[in-house]
């Protein structure tokens, strides 16, 4: 017997699909931002929301920190992984091609992931700091899914203020639109290389906290991450970082549409569909190159 989708479960889809789409636009963003200016696939970008998560985890644990307040924590510390990382491994394969990146970044990815095992276990863990839902009308709005959506949607809005604001995040953006005639306008690329990585390790970081108010956190949870975030940025265009935004924002609302017509399993797959859809049709993204 065929399901009836009422207006009010369209209604619940579109709202659900909206605000996972919020998160998923803000690590997108760092990991357009890192080939943006770097020409760099990090694969390894899940794994630093992974680290993110537990560093949630650990000071609401043993501290009973705010899941929320520890952003705070969690972007800086992150960043300064990133800084590192960058710095000790992705800086020498910024100018190789792109399938050395992505080799560098895999291993990265796995040995992280492997000492996370190591430290912390396979185990699953959770923060139950945030539960239920709000009524409006016939529709649940989840709490953690909602304020999670409104901490993503800040952080986002202030990634974009700075880089069109601040002189760094001008000089950021100058030199993913254009690498060499930066260095010869006299921008140093290399401290701009380090700055970009680190700031989207923030970003993943920060992705982490807030993914962890919502699921549980394991080593191998960045994964699926990794994934959407490749997919929204070609949903927007490589190396365009509104298009990051509108990528992540559509990414959600499909698969929250789709949950109404699949089983959660099924509307998973509408991802791939969706990705092998736009490389067919439209390769350059929605709102093609970079800005």
């Amino acid at each position: 017997m065929p399901i009836q989708i009422t207006g009010s479960m369209l209604l619940q889809g579109i709202v659900s699909g909206l605000l996972a789409g919020g998160l998923y636009a803000m690590v997108a963003l760092g990991m357009a931002l890192i080939f943006g200016v770097m020409r760099v696939i990090n694969i390894a970008h899940g794994t630093l929301l992974m680290l993110g998560g537990y560093t949630t985890f650990w000071l609401f644990s043993l501290y009973g920190l705010n899941p929320f307040l520890s952003l705070m924590i969690s972007f800086p510390l992150l960043f300064l992984v990133g800084a590192i990382l960058q710095k000790l491994f992705v800086q020498q394969v910024v100018d190789a091609p792109e399938l050395s990146s992505l080799l560098l970044t895999f291993g990265l990815s796995i040995f992280l992931s492997n000492m996370a095992m190591v430290a912390w276990t396979a185990d699953y863990r959770s923060v139950e700091f945030l539960t239920g839902s709000f009524l409006l009308g016939q529709i649940a709005v989840s709490k953690p899914r909602l304020v999670t959506f409104g901490f993503a949607l800040a952080i986002t809005w202030l990634a974009f203020l700075f880089l069109n604001v601040t002189k760094t995040g001008k000089a950021i953006r100058a030199t993913s639109q254009h690498r060499d005639l930066a260095q010869v306008c006299g921008i140093d690329v290399r401290r701009i290389d380090l700055i970009t990585f680190g700031l989207a390790a923030g970003l993943a970081g920060a992705g982490g906290s807030l993914v962890s108010v919502m699921f549980s956190v394991f080593p191998e949870m960045g994964q699926l991450y990794v994934f959407k975030s490749f997919l929204v940025i070609v949903l927007g265009g490589a190396g365009n970082y509104p298009g990051a935004f509108f990528g992540g924002l559509i990414l959600g609302l499909t698969e929250g549409l789709a949950s109404l017509f699949l089983s959660a399993q099924l509307s998973e797959v509408i991802a791939y569909v969706l990705l092998v859809i736009i490389l067919l049709v439209r390769p350059t993204g929605l709102l093609k190159g970079r800005t």
